[in-house]
């Protein structure tokens, strides 16, 4: 089991800087990947950004030079900093955890599918203000 508990969600106008962060706790193995998705109404839950216990990450093409995605290991913790934030950016932020022994070795595309996903946090919302 995995638990995941995120917070730093806010209100900001664009332009403006967010950092996420997921408390990460319970029993992750060895090998895994973690990640930001988000979810806007009337939309799809997508992938924003992974990062994999082998400290490889990916990142969604909207995303890449604006957000980046690290972990803390000695804090269990999961950060996602977001720069140059945009309206189109305003959605429920959630972390979530991928534990599947192959979960590393998916195509990169494949870490940021929500549905291959077992866990996750309740989120946290991100407002993004013109």
């Amino acid at each position: 089991q995995v638990q995941l508990v995120e917070s730093g969600g806010g209100s900001v106008q664009a332009g403006g800087s967010l950092r996420l962060s997921c408390a990460i706790s319970g029993n992750t193995y060895s090998t895994y990947c973690i990640g930001w998705f988000r979810q806007a109404p009337g939309k799809q839950r997508e992938g924003v950004a992974t990062i994999c216990s082998d400290g490889t990450t990916t990142y969604a093409d909207s995303e890449k030079g604006r957000f980046t995605i690290s972990q803390d290991s000695a804090k269990n913790t999961l950060y996602l900093q977001m720069n140059s934030l945009k309206p189109e950016d305003t959605a429920m932020y959630y972390c979530a955890a991928d534990v599947s022994p192959v979960a590393r070795a998916r195509p990169p595309s494949s870490k940021r599918n929500p549905l291959l996903y077992g866990y996750w946090g309740q989120g946290t919302q991100v407002t993004v203000s013109s």
